[in-house]
C-alpha cells in the first residue's frame, strides 16, 4: 500500500458516513454521473428527475455566487418536514438510510480497484474464431484453446511451453508434448493480427516481416537486421549494423522505415475499450468573451432532481389519518426513509456541483493568463494546498477533483491535474512553474538536429543560459516524465 493510499484510508476513518459518500460522489466523473443517478432513481422511488429540465449550466454561476443562496431550502421539502410523525418514529428509527452508509457506492474508496467493462468483440474471441477455420480434432482444438487462453492482451505468449503442457495434464487430463504445443503455436502465429503469439518483441517483429518476405530487398535486409543485430538496432548502434551487413546510409534508412511500420503490440489494436474511457467528456467549459473568462459546468453535472410528489402526499395522508396501527407505522417509516434518502442525495448532488464549480473557478483565476493565451509558459506554480486554502476545502477534496475531472478550453481539453506543478527558481529569484521548464525543454528537443541530438548535459546548459537554475539529474527526470528517450535513442540518420 502506497503512502498516499494509507493517508487516504486514515482520512476516511475520521469522516462520517455521510462525508465519505459525499467524497465518493464528488469523485464520479461526468461520464459516469448519469449512470450513478439512474441507479439512485431505480433504488429510490421517492426520487424523481424533472422531465422538462433544460441545460442549466449557464445558471450555475449565479446559483453558486453565495453560500446563502446555496443553503436555501426548497419550500416543498420543508413542507413535508413539518409533518408530525412522532407517534410512528422511535429514537433511532429515523437514522440515515442504509444506502448512504454502504461502501459499495461508486466509486470505491480504493483507488486501485479495477472496474470491469464490457467488450463487444475481444482479442481472444477473434483468435478463437480463426481457430474454428482450422481442420483439427477435438483434442488438438483443446490444446490450441489452452494456448490462446495463455496469450496476453497485448498479443504475446509469455507462458512457458512446459507450463502449458502441465496445465493441460492437470486441468484437462490431456497428455501432450512440448513439440506438439510448439507446432500449434507456429500455426497460431499465422493468425491475424500479424505478430500474435510471439514470445518476445524480436519474434513479434520477425513474424510480421516474414509475411512480407521477398516483397522488397529492404524487407529481406530488415529480417537479417532483427535476426542477427536486434540488440544493436534497439540501442541505435547503426554503425555496427552497417559494417556487419555492408549497408550504405540509404539502405539502412529503408530498413529502419520497414521496421518502424511494424506493430510492437498486435493485441492492442483489437481489444475494445470502455466508451467512457475512449471519449473524454469535459466537466467544465471555459470561454473567452472579449478577454473575460467565463466558466460553466457541463449540464450533466446539474440534473434537476426532486422529491416525489406522490411520496410527500402519502406522508400527508398518514399525518391526517389515525396513527395507532402497526402496519401504518411501518409504512410511514419506509416512506420517511425514502424521502430522507432522496433529500440527502439531492443535497449531495448540489454540494458536488458547488465544490466542482468553486474549485475550477479558483484554478481559472490562479492560471488566468494560460486560459487567455494557451501558452504553457504562462502557467504559475500551483499545488493542491494553494487551491485548498483559497476554497477552504480539504486538500484531499481538491485532489479528487483534480485527478478525475477535465476542462474544455479553446486550446484543447485538459485534466485539471495538468495545471498543478511545483516551482523552480530563476537567476533573478523568480519562482516559475516546472510545467514552464518542461515546455521549454520539450521545445529544445523538438528543434534539435536529429543527426546530433542534445545530451542532458547540453540541455542543462541551454536551460541555465535562459536563467533556469536546474541540475542535470532534474533535466533527466523531466525528460523521462515527458516520455522523451535519451539522446542516443533520438538519433536519426
Amino acid at each position: 500500500m502506497s503512502l498516499s493510499q494509507s493517508l487516504q484510508q486514515k482520512l476516511l476513518q475520521k469522516l462520517s458516513p455521510q462525508q465519505i459518500q459525499l467524497m465518493k460522489l464528488l469523485q464520479v466523473p461526468t461520464a459516469n454521473l448519469e449512470e450513478r443517478i439512474k441507479e439512485e432513481l431505480e433504488e429510490n422511488p421517492a426520487l424523481e428527475v424533472t422531465e422538462d429540465h433544460e441545460d442549466g449550466s449557464e445558471e450555475l454561476k449565479d446559483e453558486f455566487d453565495s453560500a446563502e443562496e446555496y443553503e436555501e431550502a426548497d419550500g416543498s421539502e420543508a413542507e413535508y418536514e413539518n409533518i408530525d410523525i412522532s407517534e410512528y418514529v422511535n429514537d433511532g428509527d429515523d437514522d440515515i438510510a442504509d444506502y448512504k452508509l454502504r461502501d459499495d457506492n461508486y466509486p470505491d474508496a480504493d483507488e486501485d480497484r479495477v472496474m470491469p467493462h464490457k467488450v463487444e468483440s475481444s482479442f481472444h474471441e477473434l483468435l478463437l474464431d480463426q481457430l474454428g477455420m482450422l481442420v483439427v480434432d477435438d483434442r488438438t482444438r483443446k490444446i490450441a484453446e489452452q494456448i490462446i487462453g495463455s496469450i496476453d492482451d497485448d498479443g504475446y505468449l509469455r507462458r512457458e511451453t512446459a507450463s502449458i503442457a502441465d496445465d493441460l495434464a492437470f486441468r484437462q487430463n490431456i497428455e501432450t508434448t512440448e513439440e506438439e504445443i510448439e507446432s500449434l503455436i507456429k500455426k497460431i502465429q499465422h493468425f491475424d493480427p500479424a505478430g500474435v503469439a510471439a514470445r518476445d518483441l524480436q519474434e513479434c517483429l520477425l513474424i510480421q516481416l516474414r509475411r512480407k518476405k521477398n516483397s522488397s530487398k529492404s524487407v529481406d535486409i530488415a529480417i537479417d537486421v532483427l535476426s542477427y543485430y536486434f540488440d544493436e538496432f534497439t540501442k541505435k548502434h547503426y554503425d555496427k549494423i552497417q559494417r556487419g551487413l555492408n549497408l550504405d546510409d540509404e539502405q539502412l534508412k529503408e530498413v529502419i522505415n520497414q521496421i518502424i511500420k511494424l506493430n510492437p503490440k498486435p493485441g492492442g489494436d483489437v481489444t475494445e475499450v470502455n466508451k467512457a474511457e475512449s471519449y473524454v467528456i469535459p466537466d467544465f467549459f471555459i470561454t473567452n468573451t472579449g478577454g473575460k473568462l467565463e466558466l460553466s459546468l457541463n449540464s450533466k453535472n446539474a440534473p434537476d432532481l426532486r422529491i416525489s410528489e406522490g411520496y410527500k402526499e402519502m406522508l400527508k395522508e398518514y399525518d391526517r389519518g389515525s396513527k395507532k396501527d402497526k402496519r401504518q407505522k411501518e409504512a410511514v417509516l419506509f416512506i420517511k426513509q425514502k424521502i430522507d434518502a432522496a433529500k440527502w442525495f439531492i443535497d449531495a448532488i448540489k454540494q458536488r456541483q458547488q465544490t466542482l464549480y468553486n474549485t475550477m473557478h479558483t484554478i481559472m483565476d490562479y492560471q488566468h493568463d494560460f486560459f487567455l493565451t494557451g501558452d504553457e509558459t504562462t502557467l504559475r506554480p500551483m499545488i493542491l494546498k494553494d487551491i485548498a486554502e483559497r476554497t477552504a476545502l480539504d486538500i484531499s477534496t481538491v485532489s479528487r477533483v483534480a485527478n478525475s475531472k477535465f476542462v474544455q478550453t479553446e486550446f484543447g481539453t485538459y485534466r485539471l491535474k495538468f495545471f498543478f506543478s511545483e516551482s523552480l527558481s530563476t537567476d533573478s529569484g523568480e519562482e516559475v512553474s516546472t510545467r514552464e521548464v518542461k515546455k521549454i525543454l520539450s521545445d529544445l528537443i523538438e528543434g534539435e538536429s536529429k543527426k546530433k541530438p542534445l545530451s542532458d548535459e547540453k540541455l542543462t546548459e541551454l536551460l541555465q543560459e535562459k536563467g533556469y537554475n536546474i541540475a542535470r539529474r532534474t533535466v533527466a527526470k523531466y525528460r523521462e516524465q515527458l516520455n522523451i528517450p535519451v539522446a542516443r535513442l533520438r538519433k536519426e540518420l
